[in-house]
């Protein structure tokens, strides 16, 4: 910029559609350089923290959902796996597969989300029809397991709120035989693509110095090199029992990012079809009285089961007083739970650690000294859902 020169400020947000939600980001321009981008986030903070305070332990699980709502059941398993930790309660094999099998599922939900929507940001308007017609195959196993489409809430402390349902292998059988198919489909039209390539090359860089003094974690992090995942690092629900690779990048620009995306739907498939195949037989939830709810036939016939039953739903239970951690590989980062018990029937503290609002730290550096039209790419490869930002 030559001395003396004005400067313009540019509101991004947050009515634009490609900040993927209420995001308003203030940029100082030169011309169409980004001389400074300033992230003002709170438009639509909804409290979920502080309301958890005020409600039953199972009570939370809903509002997880609204959190990432594009994965809502990696939310709830971050949510029930914290508080089995504080009661001590170790749930079925059953469980611990058909867990992994949904949030996988999920993850490859979250992703063709992300890949329609990112596309449509950089002008590949096509791809999002593409990519929500397959996400349609992923909200009717949702549906078939929880009875909704998007806010499934259907982990539950202890187990699952109901048995998988005896359709579930041909659903997901389909999945599996339906993606790859299509992802190829995805990559004829995008990987080798000159304009997505000149759109991704080399914008939004960041270093792996740089990711891990953010505390940068998915794809964002695994661009730079970096080798981390919750699921190989700190395994949970099982995860060591699986196979799959962790997909890594060199260059940590969005044209990595998009790519170690797609390798992660592939990973995903990976382990679904391992879930599926190894899915033992059991019950789907763990038999704890005063904390699981009793089955449904159980509390129609026996007085005992519909004691526990009234208890639980009027007054939940008590969670020994105590402090835990519970991270896992949300589709967009670590996310973690911290939860304190004061030994009451209600949290005393949640807070949560969402890799939407950490990872969009990297939006400043990843634009400055780059055009206006790479901010919106940038935008888009970080994968943000502001319902996690804003909780």
């Amino acid at each position: 910029m030559t001395t003396g020169a004005k400067t313009m400020t540019l509101n991004l947000g947050p009515q634009h559609p490609a900040t993927h939600g209420v995001l308003r980001v203030v940029l100082e321009l030169d011309g169409e350089t980004v001389l400074q981008a300033t992230s003002y986030l709170g438009y639509l903070h909804t409290g979920i923290e502080k309301n958890a305070e005020d409600k039953l332990y199972y009570k939370v699980i809903p509002m997880t959902d609204r959190m990432d709502y594009l994965a809502p059941m990696s939310n709830n398993l971050g949510y029930v796996l914290a508080v089995e930790k504080l009661l001590g309660i170790e749930v079925p094999e059953k469980v611990k597969y058909a867990r992994v099998l949904l949030t996988e599922l999920t993850r490859l939900n979250n992703h063709l989300v992300w890949l329609g929507t990112h596309a449509l940001d950089v002008g590949a308007m096509s791809m999002l029809l593409y990519t929500f017609r397959e996400r349609e195959l992923i909200l009717d196993i949702y549906e078939a397991v929880s009875g909704q489409r998007m806010m499934s809430s259907y982990f539950r402390i202890g187990g699952l709120a109901y048995d998988l349902p005896i359709d579930l292998d041909k659903k997901v059988k389909n999945v599996l035989k339906v993606l790859p198919e299509k992802m190829l489909e995805y990559e004829n039209l995008l990987t080798n693509n000159r304009i997505w390539i000149k759109r991704l090359t080399g914008v939004g860089t960041i270093t792996a110095q740089q990711a891990l003094d953010l505390s940068l974690t998915g794809p964002l992090l695994r661009s730079t090199g970096v080798n981390y995942d919750v699921r190989k690092a700190a395994p949970y629900s099982g995860y060591e029992k699986f196979d799959f690779d962790v997909p890594l990048g060199k260059n940590g620009d969005c044209y990595d990012r998009y790519l170690i995306r797609l390798e992660e739907m592939r990973q995903s498939l990976r382990i679904m079809k391992q879930a599926l195949n190894g899915m033992p037989e059991g019950p789907y939830r763990a038999h704890v009285p005063g904390v699981v709810l009793p089955p449904k036939q159980q509390v129609l016939t026996q007085m005992e089961a519909l004691i526990f039953h009234f208890k639980i739903i009027t007054d939940g239970f008590k969670v020994p007083a105590g402090s835990y951690y519970q991270a896992i590989e949300s589709p967009k980062g670590e996310l973690g739970f911290y939860m304190v018990s004061d030994g009451s029937n209600k949290p005393y503290r949640m807070r949560v650690r969402p890799p939407s609002f950490i990872n969009l730290q990297a939006l400043s550096p990843m634009v400055i000294g780059r055009l206006v039209s790479d901010v919106i790419t940038c935008i888009g490869s970080i994968d943000i859902v502001l319902g996690e930002v804003d909780r």
